[in-house]
């Protein structure tokens, strides 16, 4: 107000001609817009902190502290609670906790960092039983909800941003991260996927990720119970098959895959690309992309290689995915060749979804429950999900899972359906492909100075799963480790 108030006593000064009505409207309608401007800015700026909490990711805090003694315990003991697969999430987390034990640091509760794609505002808390998660590591490292008031900016303590580099050995973080905190008593790590290295680790880092993963990661009570419900209702009906069906719209703008989509199905999920400046890569061919197998089968190639690799027309398949991109209609030829086809909302009653409904996180958590359970899993497309289902499917015993080799699948359909390969033909091609492709015990591919190559150590965390001599037994000798 008092900037309007001088600026009115510099117009009169000025010219000395204005009546004292006008003035006075005039003063009235300068306020009004101040107040109106005023008004409008805070409302882009409520809108845009809103806006982020509809996006997910994970960022973790890390502080100093002297106060709590660790104890090394690497024990693992009964079978693990199913954690959240919602993307990179439990990598993060898995990798975190162990950064934190490496660097005898205090961990602050990971954060959702609401800057990804998937729009959900859901908390640590709204996914994960949070007490237990605490509780189960406390021997190993200390775990805080919040930041204690003492390292705040009042008390001269900065807050460092940063990434970790990617894919880093325990030398990394003991030589560049750990003297940071001379400086800065908290670190804020705001990007935390795939910071550490799959390979060349302690063994005993390893089976800390192991059990964070499969042990401190438990899901919350409501998730948990809703997930056992649907394990129970497939069940009953003999061995079931979860298809981890990836042709969601996100999906298949990001890769720029559009076989079987119309023309303005694809101008809709190019725009969706462009929309979003993280996604580097905007023009894409996709016939090159699925030559080089890095599309997800669509439903009619998914239908055609279940019936390949031998599943019966009776068989029980449930689709752990959100929303397929064409509904109904790209699934038909599925739904003809498997009538018992499945998914979470024909299962369950609405209102024992609503809650989960526009929170994408605990919806996946509930299809990651089943398909660690299912007889037989299979996933068209090989990312984060397929991957930790794939590791703890083996966890529990090397449960079968087919990891389809999408670039021969290509091959294989494409001659199939040109007319060059008979049927028989084909059915036993796919067969031969898949032999060595069922989850069985191996070894972690390792990549020379390729870390991102390798093979994820959560899709195979073999230390964790035999001791000594025994892995060599089970998973032949080291270094023999090329699997796919």
């Amino acid at each position: 107000m008092e900037s309007v108030q001088g600026r009115c006593d510099k117009l009169q000064g000025a010219g000395g001609v204005i009546p004292r009505g006008r003035l006075r409207v005039w003063f009235i309608r300068v306020c009004s817009s101040i107040v109106v401007w005023t008004c409008l800015v805070q409302l882009v700026t409520v809108s845009e902190i809103w806006k982020s909490h509809f996006f997910l990711g994970i960022t973790s805090r890390i502080h100093h502290t002297t106060q709590h003694p660790l104890q090394t315990q690497n024990e693992l003991v009964q079978p693990p609670p199913t954690f959240l697969p919602a993307k990179d999430l439990a990598f993060q987390i898995c990798d975190m906790v162990a950064i934190a034990r490496l660097l005898n640091l205090t961990l602050v509760v990971p954060e959702l960092d609401k800057k990804s794609f998937w729009a959900d505002p859901s908390n640590f808390e709204d996914i994960f039983d949070v007490r237990h998660f605490i509780d189960s590591l406390q021997d190993e490292v200390r775990i805080v909800k919040r930041v204690p008031k003492r390292f705040s900016r009042k008390s001269g303590d900065t807050t460092l941003k940063m990434p970790p580099v990617s894919w880093s050995s325990e030398k990394y973080y003991l030589e560049q991260i750990l003297p940071l905190f001379s400086k800065h008593k908290v670190v804020h790590f705001n990007k935390t996927d795939a910071r550490l290295a799959n390979n060349g680790l302690p063994l005993d880092l390893q089976k800390l990720r192991c059990r964070v993963n499969y042990q401190a990661l438990k899901f919350a009570p409501e998730l948990e119970n809703l997930g056992q419900k649907l394990i129970r209702i497939l069940s009953k009906n003999g061995p079931f098959v979860a298809l981890h069906l990836r042709y969601e719209m996100d999906m298949l703008a990001f890769s720029g895959c559009t076989l079987g989509c119309t023309k303005e199905e694809a101008v809709e999920l190019k725009r969706m690309r462009y929309a979003f400046p993280s996604w580097r890569e905007k023009e894409i061919v996709s016939e090159e992309r699925r030559s080089q197998g890095l599309c997800p089968l669509t439903p009619e190639e998914s239908a055609l290689i279940l019936q390949a690799l031998g599943f019966d027309r009776e068989a029980s398949i449930y689709i752990a995915a959100g929303e397929i991109y064409g509904g109904e209609r790209r699934l038909a030829q599925l739904r003809a060749a498997f009538p018992r086809i499945v998914k979470k909302e024909t299962l369950l009653a609405n209102d024992e979804l609503q809650q989960f409904q526009n929170h994408s996180s605990q919806m996946a958590a509930l299809d990651f429950i089943v398909s660690v359970a299912s007889n037989t899993f299979v996933p068209t497309y090989y990312g984060n999900m397929a991957k930790l289902v794939e590791g703890h499917r083996r966890y529990s015993g090397f449960k079968k899972s087919i990891l389809l080799d999408r670039k021969k699948l290509v091959e294989l359909l494409d001659m199939h359906q040109n007319g060059t390969l008979p049927w028989n033909e084909f059915a036993n091609t796919v067969r031969q492909v898949h032999e060595k492709r069922m989850g069985q015990p191996t070894r972690r591919r390792v990549e020379v100075d390729k870390p991102k190559e390798e093979d994820y150590f959560y899709a195979n965390p073999y230390e964790c799963l035999c001791e000594g001599t025994k892995c060599d037994d089970l998973l032949g000798a080291p270094n023999s480790s090329h699997m796919r």
